[in-house]
């Protein structure tokens, strides 16, 4: 099963162009909000949420609002945007309703004293792993994806208008297009030298 799953992630890549109708399926779709769901984060504090966008009309205001990624999103089959929680306030008092006395007290010795900014790199930072967990997830069921920043974060706010919460990224998902450049058939990986990256001590 683990040489499997190499082969899996040797095979993902980036997808550039999607096939419009390669569209996922409702029992798959909602296995992938079931695994963000359970990502990992720091003192379990999901500072975070996921929109899963499958509206055509929120999608195509959402593409306008996405530079160069906007065919990949209209041809995707579902798009889910990355949220943080917006302010230290509302996070401590999540944290506060949710979390045991330990986590929250790391949370007030570790992290609070790091100021607003500190905090919200922290935040941030949570975020990102469940990012890890999805295209994870995505390599082991054969599913296409697109992890992209280039987006215009504060108008997906207003379009999408969930004022707790600020975007960060997005993830396009669906079946890649037989033509796509990107396919490592057409475009190899390229990786720097494991000896460079991975070190043994």
């Amino acid at each position: 099963m683990i040489m499997n799953f190499l082969e899996q992630m040797k095979s993902r890549y980036t997808v550039k162009k999607y096939d419009p109708k390669g569209n996922l399926s409702e029992d798959t779709v909602q296995q992938l909000k079931d695994i963000l769901h359970l990502s990992p984060s720091s003192i379990n504090s999901q500072p975070w949420n996921f929109v899963f966008v499958n509206d055509d009309e929120t999608k195509r205001q959402l593409a306008e609002a996405s530079y160069f990624n906007k065919e990949k999103i209209l041809d995707s089959s579902v798009l889910i945007v990355f949220q943080v929680i917006k302010t230290p306030e509302d996070f401590e008092k999540q944290i506060e309703e949710n979390l045991p006395e330990g986590s929250v007290n790391y949370y007030r010795n570790f992290v609070q004293p790091k100021g607003t900014a500190g905090i919200r790199a922290w935040m941030e930072h949570q975020v990102y792993l469940s990012l890890g967990i999805l295209l994870s997830a995505c390599a082991a069921m054969g599913i296409d994806s697109t992890p992209m920043e280039g987006i215009e974060a504060d108008q997906y706010d207003a379009i999408l208008n969930n004022t707790a919460y600020e975007t960060l990224f997005a993830v396009t998902l669906g079946k890649r297009d037989e033509n796509d450049i990107n396919h490592p058939s057409h475009t190899p990986k390229r990786r720097l030298d494991m000896e460079k990256v991975i070190i043994g001590r």
